[in-house]
């Protein structure tokens, strides 16, 4: 059996890589396919031969779609929608692992692609999703990306002390994404409001690499120069040891805040946020069209906090008090990521091999 994973952008590879370690167990011969990026060549080819990967790269979806028409490999696993694979399923199948489990209007609107079956967390996405795309397979298995977590064997090694952070403080986790996003809205002095904790940032990979956020990068360059904050870089691609070393996450509309309330632990929502001129006033249903009504589940997992002032007192009670609110976040989390057991990329990699679940 042969199974290719198709890496879009390099931040796919936290999730499929504890399906990649399950599929390796069963003896499935597995590859990667990589897209050449300006300026990330040489981190996507670091990041994928420290992990022992088998890799190919293409230029283009183009490329991409000729080397499996040519490899004809049983499975293609994705990480976005995907659409012209009328001759790709002619000799393989494919499967969606959303790279995200977040509020943003896309995690269900991805569905609406060519892509035959897509692996889905827990039963409130799972009836959705079944809802909106009724003709579509859907299989329930949980959020395969969190099971290195829950089975303590991340691939990553950090501590506090090679971060250059003090391990005698708490850690907070500030994992904002890239638009909208609340960069912008945090001041200038944000760490120094945190001082008698450490703070890793983990900005969204688009955050440090695209231009048009060029803004968030020199605010990020700002607060890298206080001595308790840590920013991680792009060759920091997993979230899942800085989750570790946290006690407590900050975070907007990213999936993170739903990815670290999973694993029981406190979370901040920062329910603010830098809008460009055409998602406000009047265009202001953009913004609305962009976030999903899954939004709501935020209030349910985290504190909620509309500005900075609020964003410290909450913190300050969470990190100090995590018993708080964590029957709702538990309830909550099962609701919306499903099984948080460690066997998550077990059940995919069962269904991939064997077609049932």
């Amino acid at each position: 059996m042969h199974v290719f994973f198709d890496v879009r952008h390099l931040y796919y590879l936290p999730q499929y890589l504890p399906v990649y370690n399950e599929l390796i167990k069963m003896g499935v011969k597995c590859e990667f396919l990589l897209y050449r990026q300006k300026h990330l060549n040489d981190t996507l080819d670091a990041y994928v031969k420290t992990h022992g990967l088998v890799y190919l790269w293409a230029n283009d979806k183009e490329e991409a779609n000729n080397i499996y028409l040519q490899k004809k490999p049983e499975w293609i696993i994705f990480g976005n929608a995907e659409d012209n694979l009328d001759d790709i399923h002619c000799f393989s199948k494919t499967a969606l692992m959303q790279h995200g489990i977040g509020p943003k209007s896309c995690y269900y609107d991805v569905s609406n692609s060519a892509i035959m079956y897509r692996f889905v967390e827990g039963k409130h996405r799972l009836k959705r999703l079944t809802k909106l795309f009724p003709e579509k397979v859907f299989i329930d298995t949980g959020y395969a990306k969190l099971d290195p977590i829950i089975n303590n064997n991340t691939d990553e090694h950090y501590s506090l002390s090679s971060l250059a952070l003090d391990p005698s403080k708490k850690t907070i986790l500030y994992a904002p994404t890239f638009y909208p996003s609340s960069i912008e809205c945090l001041p200038q002095n944000f760490p120094e409001l945190l001082k008698k904790y450490n703070i890793i940032i983990k900005p969204h990979f688009f955050s440090l690499i695209k231009n048009k956020y060029k803004a968030q990068q020199k605010k990020l360059k700002h607060w890298e120069s206080y001595a308790n904050v840590y920013v991680s870089g792009v060759s920091d691609v997993s979230i899942l040891p800085f989750m570790q070393l946290a006690a407590l996450i900050i975070s907007d509309a990213s999936s993170a805040l739903f990815e670290f309330a999973a694993l029981n632990k406190p979370a901040v929502w920062c329910d603010f946020y830098k809008l460009r001129w055409s998602y406000r006033g009047i265009f202001k249903y953009r913004f609305n069209k962009r976030l999903d009504k899954d939004l709501a589940y935020f209030e349910k997992v985290a504190a909620k906090t509309t500005n900075v002032q609020e964003l410290m007192e909450q913190v300050e009670l969470h990190i100090n008090n995590p018993q708080l609110n964590e029957a709702e976040r538990t309830k909550t989390s099962e609701h919306l990521v499903g099984k948080v057991d460690g066997k998550c990329s077990a059940r995919i990699a069962h269904f991939l091999v064997t077609g049932t679940h």
